[in-house]
């Protein structure tokens, strides 16, 4: 079938990608000796809908495992997606509330089912998103965090850790969000920096009222909940106060003053609060001086009946009540603005509460020196190499993971609670000095660890056991993904054959997340780190420097995106701009590129398909004595190109992959090729048309093996059109082989030589464009030189042509006559410099053209200097974002160089 004279990617991506599914073709070759390509790919939540950071994610792994493919490898990309605890069982409930329910109401058993219920009914959009985008996914290998297998996996992974004394259950302060009711772990909370208040508060003296000290806090609500004040050993003021008893504000409770070095003189009055059941730091403080716990906010933000007088409030309406009643006890000593970082839910951006809690905890320094070692021994690599430091200095500073939530939805936690000895035991803990640690005794706490219920108590020896009503941390499954997906705990093929994983595409956000700890558990229970090369992408932002967001309304879809351009424009696109390690900053219009790449590609294709003799031509065969320099230069730019594109995958430069294609195809092949080709046509030799022909077709069809791991529906789309004539068969352009370089056909003189004659053509249509030339007027060429002009009467044709001249006339002697403008092209290995010479005059009116130069001179240097001075100041370049301080140093070197142009103009008319 002829070529469509315009290309619809909507009509070819449905039915390309539903033929590579149907067919298999995303499914890893069994017949390949090379070794396996594999990527897992980072699990979107259930709830998710295809945003913009997962079309650049997806995007840079289908290019890599495509690639892969195509050079034989047996290529799996494995997908799947995250259960996303808290977030899908917040979908859930805002649905029950709209019915006027809640999940206690309805019950743990049909509320996990009414969640299951919604995941196999809505769960499934970013699935189809992803195969919409192209992804090249092996969907018979689809895996889900609580599907059966991955749940015998966290299971066998929950009991091996306690087995080896990794997990433990502890009486720790966990950041809790009041309103998931949850703990989180530290990598879960985002902290802000707010405008608060620091109060300053006198704690009087006991028995000595008029005496006392004064402490600052940001958090007055839970002064309540002080146990001790503190001061620095060394600190003068407070020497003679070391050991006494001074009287907790509004509730007349004592409280001792402890010395210790933690507390910074510097900070307030160089006293503090110690609050252990709601700040970390004084947590450990209590430890270290035995001091006990109280509780005063509750799992909800409520205070409770330890608060006193303030029970039932909402912590921050009894913070306001506080402040008020201290004012009125005339023990508020002053108030002061106070910007400080304040810890928020990663999920639902409550500020989260500080809380001591009996959780589950993870013991992370074995498992970090893992971790640390994967990178000094086992080869682990983050590109770009910077990350190296960001992961090395996380995992030396680790703590231990709490991994137990609060929540029904995820995998419950494999323990049971003996229900005489544990309620007794926990309350006995609530009320034990912090000295005493953290860790639970399990067996006198009634705690068995079991795939399945136990016949007895270990201490008392009762029948009455009850499953632990927590799940596990969502990324408890996810650090698993890289084996549990391939079938562990179990010894399957899969997981004999690929894994460990080749490479990781993710971005910055998650490498405390996710990315450590796979390395962690990889090396722990597969004794091999998941995959060598981590590759860490920007952050998608709009232009300006700002994060997409929502609330800010600059959201880009890109979804809309791929219905008004077509996929391969979003994927070219994103290739495009994503420069290692660096941010990529969207708009609407940048989308256009691709969208345009993909138009030219299109449209040279039809060119080409539609010359006489194509499609009579059955295989690539050249005749070599008929082959013309621009023949041979454009035969020698793909083995080169050929090169470089493979070399900027295997060191993951996807912008230079995508620039070099889009240049030498705009470029190279349509701008300058395929324009000598319509002349070589008209010459009538048939051997050089014959040639033409094939070295269209060989050239094309290469090129779109080159782009198809970027682009590939219209890549497959052109290549069944194009019939791919003399080259092993395959039944689609993502099983054929990816190109080689032929050296036969790398040939330096060649480039040289057409190189220079670009260069003359390029000369006469700057000159015609600088001094306003019309199009329709043809220009005289005078080339000066002694050497090598024979090349340009062999092709004086197409110089005239491409130039848009009348005549050429080449010699050493040429003189420059008055009213011509002159240009040189720099001599080149058998080439002595040439002299090129355009006469102008009678053409234009060469007065009027030196005022208009002068005149945009003058604007430019305008310009030039307020640009200077804004880069010159010193407030500027502090407070401005560094993209825009560099958007503003790049437009002046671009003015500085127009300004030379022009002027080297203006000395051509003097």
């Amino acid at each position: 079938m002829p070529l469509p004279s315009v290309y619809s990617p909507a009509e070819v991506e449905s039915r390309w990608y539903s033929e590579w599914e149907s067919k298999g073709y995303f499914k890893p070759r069994s017949d390949s000796t090379k070794p396996p390509f594999t990527i897992v790919i980072p699990p979107p939540n259930v709830t998710g809908i295809l945003h913009m950071g997962h079309a650049l994610n997806d995007t840079l792994q289908d290019v890599l495992v495509r690639w892969k493919r195509m050079q034989g490898h047996p290529a799996l990309w494995v997908p799947g997606t995250d259960h996303a605890g808290i977030a899908t069982q917040n979908v859930v409930e805002r649905q029950l509330a709209q019915e006027k329910l809640t999940r206690q109401q309805l019950g743990r058993e049909k509320f996990v089912e009414r969640v299951w219920a919604w995941k196999e009914k809505s769960g499934s959009t970013i699935v189809k998103q992803l195969r919409r985008l192209g992804a090249s996914c092996d969907w018979s290998r689809e895996r889900f965090t609580m599907d059966e297998g991955l749940s015998k996996a966290v299971q066998t992974t929950f009991i091996e850790l306690y087995k080896a004394g990794l997990l433990y259950r502890g009486y720790y302060l966990v950041n809790w969000c009041p309103r998931c009711q949850t703990a989180l772990s530290d990598e879960e909370v985002v902290h802000e920096n707010l405008k608060g208040n620091l109060w300053h508060i006198r704690y009087p003296a006991q028995g000595s009222p008029d005496e006392g000290i004064i402490v600052a806090t940001t958090r007055p609500e839970t002064l309540l909940g002080d146990t001790a004040v503190a001061v620095h050993p060394s600190d003068d003021r407070y020497t003679a106060l070391h050991g006494k008893m001074l009287v907790l504000p509004l509730l007349n409770r004592p409280v001792p003053v402890v010395a210790d070095p933690f507390v910074d003189r510097e900070f307030g009055t160089g006293a503090v609060k110690v609050t252990p059941a709601h700040d970390l730091n004084d947590y450990q403080l209590g430890q270290r001086h035995n001091l006990s716990a109280i509780r005063v906010i509750g799992s909800d933000g409520v205070m409770i009946a330890q608060a006193g007088p303030y029970a039932g409030l909402d912590r921050f309406a009894a913070r306001k009540k506080i402040v008020a009643d201290l004012e009125a006890a005339g023990l508020l000593i002053k108030t002061e603005p106070y910007a400080h970082s304040v810890g928020h839910c990663y999920r639902c951006k409550t500020v989260i509460e500080p809380s001591l809690s009996p959780q589950w905890f993870v013991k992370m320094e074995p498992l970090a020196k893992l971790g640390i070692e994967a990178i000094e021994k086992d080869g682990l690599r983050f590109i770009p190499e910077r990350w190296n430091k960001v992961y090395l200095d996380w995992l030396h500073n680790i703590r231990d993971w709490c991994v137990s939530r609060q929540i029904w939805w995820g995998h419950r936690i494999p323990a049971w609670y003996c229900q005489t000895c544990y309620p007794a035991y926990l309350k006995q803990r609530e009320t034990t000095p912090l000295s005493s640690g953290t860790l639970f005794d399990e067996k006198k706490a009634g705690i068995v660890v079991s795939p399945r219920k136990p016949a007895a108590c270990p201490n008392c020896s009762g029948s009455n056991l009850v499953q632990d009503e927590d799940v596990l941390d969502t990324w408890f499954s996810s650090w698993l993904w890289p084996f549990s997906t391939l079938g562990w705990p179990d010894k399957t093929k899969d997981l004999e054959s690929f894994y460990p994983t080749s490479a990781l595409v993710t971005g910055q956000d998650i490498i405390f997340f996710w990315v450590a700890r796979m390395v962690m558990a990889g090396k722990f229970f597969m004794k091999k780190i998941p995959f060598k090369d981590v590759y860490i992408h920007g952050i998608i932002r709009v232009e300006g420097g700002k994060k997409m967001s929502k609330s800010l309304g600059n959201i880009i879809d890109p979804i809309e995106v791929i219905d008004r351009l077509g996929t391969d424009a979003l994927r070219f696109s994103i290739a495009q701009m994503t420069s290692e390690g660096q941010d990529l900053y969207l708009s609407e219009n940048k989308f256009l590129i691709g969208r345009n790449f993909a138009n030219k590609l299109w449209n040279a294709s039809r060119l080409i398909l539609d010359r006489p003799g194509v499609s009579e031509l059955k295989e690539i065969h050249f005749n070599e004595a008929a082959l013309t320099i621009p023949d041979q230069w454009i035969l020698s730019r793909l083995q080169r190109l050929t090169t470089d594109v493979t070399r900027a995958l295997e060191q993951y430069r996807f912008n230079e992959t995508a620039r070099l294609l889009y240049q030498f195809v705009w470029n190279d092949f349509c701008d300058w090729y395929l324009e000598i080709a319509k002349i070589q046509r008209e010459e009538g030799d048939p051997a050089v048309a014959a040639n033409t022909n094939a070295v269209l077709v060989y050239v094309l069809e290469r090129t779109l093996r080159l782009l198809h791991p970027l682009m590939p529906f219209i890549t497959e789309e052109l290549w069944h059109h194009l019939g791919y004539r003399g080259i092993e068969a395959a039944p689609s352009i993502s099983l054929a082989a990816w190109p080689v370089p032929d050296e036969k056909w790398i040939n330096a003189g060649a480039e040289q030589s057409f190189e220079r004659l670009q260069a003359v053509v390029s000369h006469g249509r700057t000159i015609r464009a600088t001094f306003r030339v019309p199009p329709a007027q043809k220009l005289e060429m005078l080339i000066k030189g002694s050497k090598g002009l024979e090349l340009i009467g062999r092709y004086e044709k197409a110089v005239q042509r491409l130039a848009g001249l009348e005549t050429i006339r080449c010699g050493a002697d040429i003189k420059r006559p008055a009213g011509a403008v002159s240009s040189p092209v720099s001599a080149q290995g058998k080439f002595d410099l040439w002299e090129v010479i355009v006469p102008l005059a009678g053409l234009v009116d060469l007065v009027v053209e030196r005022q208009r130069i002068q005149k945009e001179m003058e604007s430019l240097e305008t310009r030039i200097g307020s640009k200077k001075s804004r880069l010159d100041d010193a407030t500027f370049r502090s407070r401005a974002p560094a993209d825009v301080v560099e958007e503003e140093e790049t437009l002046l070197g671009e003015l500085q160089g127009e300004l030379l142009k022009w002027s080297e103009s203006l000395k051509q008319l003097q």
